[in-house]
């Protein structure tokens, strides 16, 4: 492992010394990726520089407590060097982190995909609240939201709901998302006092450039036609919707939010791209040895992920055995105490897996 990590100096250096050369800067391409790769490898390169320093200082202190004969000093010198020890071990932990094999999606943007599942209205309900529980949480993270298409039910609930989050790091905190979401609550139309468990489906999918998914003009079909549902001027008066229709697959896609027919098409076009991109991912991921998936769920749209229990104020998120009983919190966009153990299980996990290979 630490060799691995005097390799990675070794070329950090190497990127250093050839973005202060006085060529740099006339390829632009170039230039943009020794930067990014920089910081991307910045962050292992202190952990490992300050791992050394440790090693370094508990040596040091060992030797001169060899030559020491006083015995406040010899006290003194014993301090230090158990300081440096928990440091070490502390940065070597780290260091292993920062060697996992990172996923290659985990900067990308994401399309968010809510659907009622059973429950009916009060189904519908919680999907409109679990959009609005992520929209609060993109906000809180700085992060862009774009509503893509809505098929909205009575009462204010929501068939479905397609998005885009736009921000640093979406999909490496969103992707522990997909999954089955359940409901326990009485709903507002029960007289009788009962409570009822309802489920939303949650799809995280990262978005997919051009480049990452080719669509033939011969797989697909699009219709335009006018928007339905509320709206502002000129929505309902013009035929800017737009449905998407890809053959190979039979994936359908509607979008209407926007005035601009052309804007619709753009984002139904951005939206099959990651549909199929997640079909390819898929594909992959099926085909990995049972003991090398992640034992985290992170993309099974049937696995039964949380349960939000609103009497007893609870969430309880099955794969890792967390429960909080933080429900507004939660609900109101406060999902990092949700995520930060999910990522710290998944790493975990995955380090067991690493040191017995």
């Amino acid at each position: 492992m630490f060799e691995q990590c005097a390799d990675v100096c070794k070329h950090f250096e190497e990127i250093q010394a050839e973005l202060a050369s006085p060529e740099a800067a006339l390829d632009q391409n170039r230039f943009r990726k020794l930067m990014k790769e920089q910081s991307d490898l910045a962050p292992l390169v202190e952990t490992y520089r300050a791992y050394e320093k440790a090693l370094r200082d508990r040596q040091d202190a060992l030797s001169m407590l060899e030559e020491e004969k006083d015995e406040d000093m010899r006290s003194l010198l014993k301090e230090e060097m158990t300081e440096a020890e928990k440091e070490s071990q502390r940065l070597s932990q780290e260091l292993k982190l920062l060697l996992l094999p990172k996923d290659p999606n985990d900067d990308r943007n994401i399309m968010l995909e809510i659907r009622a599942g059973a429950g009916g209205e009060e189904a519908a309900l919680f999907a409109a609240q679990l959009y609005r529980m992520y929209v609060h949480y993109a906000e809180s993270r700085r992060w862009k939201v774009e509503m893509i298409s809505l098929s909205e039910a009575g009462l204010g609930g929501f068939k479905e709901v397609v998005a885009m989050i736009s921000g640093k790091g979406a999909y490496s905190r969103m992707k522990y998302e997909s999954g089955v979401h359940r409901v326990q609550r009485v709903p507002e139309t029960e007289s009788g006092g009962r409570i009822h468990t309802s489920t939303a489906t949650v799809a995280v999918m990262p978005e997919a450039e051009e480049v990452d998914v080719v669509i033939d003009p011969k797989d697909y079909r699009i219709d335009v036609m006018r928007a339905t549902g509320n709206g502002g001027q000129c929505v309902n008066t013009t035929d800017s919707a737009v449905r998407l229709t890809h053959y190979p697959t039979g994936i359908v896609i509607y979008s209407q939010t926007e005035k601009s027919q052309l804007q619709n098409k753009e984002k139904a076009f951005k939206l099959l791209r990651s549909k199929l991109y997640e079909l390819e991912l898929e594909k992959k991921q099926s085909a990995e040895a049972a003991e090398r998936r992640s034992q985290i769920g992170t993309g099974d749209r049937s696995e039964k992920i949380r349960t939000y229990n609103f009497p007893q104020s609870r969430v309880t998120d099955h794969r890792i055995h967390l429960t909080l009983y933080k429900i507004d919190d939660i609900m109101n966009g406060g999902l990092d105490e949700v995520i930060d153990p999910l990522i710290a299980a998944d790493q975990a996990a995955k380090l067991t897996r690493m040191e017995g290979a």
